[in-house]
């Protein structure tokens, strides 16, 4: 079927079963549910209609997966969503933590058209402002596999690559700590289990808690030998 008309309800369904489904397991109604803020009974409804469309497979009490037509409709909006927020960023001056929720309104109501000219005039970028990787028009997207900050031994230093949240205050935390994308930083101490640990970057010193720490997601070019 074509993807191309799609309603808006539709389209934020695929995009949030992509997302939950990005390790390769099925996505659960409830956490389509927590997701959308949406009733269990509505998704359930709604995933039965979009089983039927040909967008999704549905195995009873696991979950759901994306068909192809599903996953080429779910990436044009991740594009769409990544693109808006890059040009927010680079070209509007807005900050990274204010962004998405803006793209989510505007992903929906401008044309392809326009999604393209500002990829052309952002340089066909490969990533958003948090690292996130924006899809090829031919559906095509890099997922990279890095590691989180709160896996970096102590004294390695890191570049952090990603940060996977959307929450304004969440990025506004990490931002202030100096943890975006491109930025070096190193482990400096810590505490035993699964505490706290400091970290150094250009912004200074700071200490940061292993939930935070395990949402930053780094390279690691010089590893320290064994």
């Amino acid at each position: 079927m074509s993807t191309d008309f799609l309603t808006q309800s539709v389209e934020d369904y695929l995009k949030a079963i992509y997302r939950l489904s990005l390790d390769g397991q099925s996505a659960s109604t409830s956490d389509i549910a927590h997701t959308l803020d949406l009733s269990p009974a509505s998704v359930s409804g709604m995933i039965k209609r979009l089983s039927e469309q040909g967008l999704l497979e549905h195995v009873p009490y696991r979950g759901v997966v994306l068909t192809r037509e599903g996953r080429r409709a779910a990436l044009r909006m991740v594009r769409r969503h990544r693109l808006i927020e890059t040009y927010l960023v680079e070209c509007l001056h807005y900050a990274w933590h204010e962004v998405h929720d803006e793209a989510d309104r505007l992903e929906h109501a401008v044309s392809d058209q326009l999604v393209e000219r500002m990829a052309q005039a952002l340089g066909n970028p490969r990533f958003d402002p948090h690292g996130d990787p924006i899809p090829a028009l031919d559906g095509s997207v890099e997922e990279l596999v890095y590691t989180s900050l709160s896996d970096i031994p102590v004294g390695e230093t890191a570049v952090v690559q990603r940060v996977v949240t959307a929450e304004p205050e969440r990025l506004r935390y990490i931002g202030g700590a100096g943890l975006v994308p491109g930025a070096e930083v190193t482990v400096e101490v810590r505490e035993p289990f699964h505490g706290p640990m400091t970290i150094a970057t250009e912004a200074g010193q700071r200490v940061i808690g292993p939930e935070i720490g395990g949402l930053v997601l780094c390279t690691r070019p010089h590893p320290a030998s064994s």
